[in-house]
């Protein structure tokens, strides 16, 4: 469920909306909304987060980053699945360090601590889960 947009964050988030359909079919960078906008580059952070949170849902278009165009509104699916694979490898890769980094440690120096029994028995999971979906 996304939750509720703050008056500000709409307003931005209104902004990036009208500049990125006046580019598209191409994309905007940050600095590019900068300049489009006349936000601040915070500002249009803000904006790209109330767009994903909720106006692209509303709009059923999604949002996607890619390092040549920037932000865009792709018609695409295979576009939609490729910046979600990459998404998901992030995550795989943060999560992966979370585990190999801290609570695999943390069970070699504590074995009985039942608490990072669980997550790990819980992440190893989302792990896998993860692996297989940013394929």
């Amino acid at each position: 469920m996304p939750r509720a947009a703050r008056p500000l964050a709409e307003h931005y988030g209104d902004l990036v909306w009208a500049s990125l359909i006046e580019a598209r079919p191409a994309g905007l960078h940050t600095r590019q909304l900068v300049a489009a906008t006349r936000l601040k580059k915070s500002q249009v952070a803000r904006g790209i987060g109330h767009l994903r949170d909720v106006a692209a849902a509303e709009h059923l278009t999604p949002i996607i980053y890619t390092y040549k165009d920037g932000y865009v509104f792709s018609d695409e699916p295979a576009d939609w699945i490729e910046y979600e694979k990459k998404q998901f490898r992030q995550i795989l890769g943060r999560l992966t360090r979370v585990i190999t980094g801290t609570l695999d440690p943390h069970l070699a120096r504590c074995p009985e601590d039942e608490w990072a029994q669980l997550a790990v028995a819980q992440l190893t999971g989302v792990r896998a889960t993860l692996a297989q979906l940013s394929k």
